[in-house]
């Protein structure tokens, strides 16, 4: 009596690829469909059980769903002259309405209650151009890893041998202090040059006498102009020398 025709849709439906390198596990997924409007048992089952492992090998698909088998391929010594010949069948059955113990409806299941679907296995190698791009696409990765760490290992040597924290922290906040300063004495600069001119427009229509007074306050002033500029001169070499600890 001929076999039911199976009803579960595979993917894929004739033939389970697996790709190299084979010094690992292999994985290749074999998804298992349930069109209908009845659960459906389902085996799977292989010519060479001790190569694979399959997870889940057994079990019930509900009506209208599907689910995901994973076969794994365990790691051996490939042989491209080898032709494989394995297989894998994956056998089904409506699951009756009444079923409480799967492994008894499987033994008490009739010849023709019973549907299977055969799929072949390859072994599949890649290409020499694969492998190549692949190993180039690893040395990339790896020089820029060893390059960003590289960077990340010289600065804080670097910093760690010139100067610590608190030494970098004290130098700049006395590089801000100094800049307030500097700020300082050219707003006192500006304001005495402001002073000044307002003086002499203030002495100009005056008398000769008080010229010569005039003139004796303005010398006051240049005199401390001249130093205030010095002051200047003074601290920004002092910022030039801090700038410079840094630097280094």
């Amino acid at each position: 009596m001929a076999r039911t025709e199976q009803v579960l849709v595979l993917e894929p439906q004739h033939e389970l690829k697996f790709r190299g390198p084979f010094t690992d596990v292999v994985t290749a997924t074999l998804k298992l469909t349930n069109p209908t409007d009845r659960n459906v048992c389902f085996k799977v089952k292989t010519t060479a059980p001790r190569r694979y492992c399959v997870r889940p090998n057994s079990g019930i698909i509900d009506a209208g769903t599907s689910i995901n088998v994973s076969v794994m391929l365990q790691p051996f010594d490939y042989d491209p002259n080898e032709k494989s010949k394995h297989k894998f069948m994956v056998q089904s059955m409506l699951a009756p309405y009444d079923m409480t113990d799967m492994e008894g409806v499987w033994k008490e299941a009739k010849p023709e209650e019973l549907m299977d679907s055969k799929l072949r296995c390859t072994f599949e190698m890649p290409l020499e151009n694969d492998k190549t791009h692949e190993s180039e696409s690893n040395k990339i990765v790896s020089s820029s890893a060893s390059s960003v760490k590289t960077d990340h290992s010289v600065l804080p040597k670097s910093a760690s041998a010139s100067l610590d924290d608190g030494e970098v922290k004290k130098i700049m906040e006395e590089c801000k202090r100094l800049q307030m300063e500097v700020q300082r004495l050219r707003e006192e600069n500006i304001q005495i040059r402001e002073d000044d001119g307002l003086r002499k427009r203030r002495v100009a229509p005056m008398s000769a006498p008080h010229s010569s007074s005039t003139m004796v306050t303005s010398t006051v002033r240049d005199e401390g102009l001249s130093t205030r500029v010095l002051a200047l001169c003074v601290l920004f070499f002092v910022i030039g020398v801090i700038i410079g600890k840094l630097a280094l």
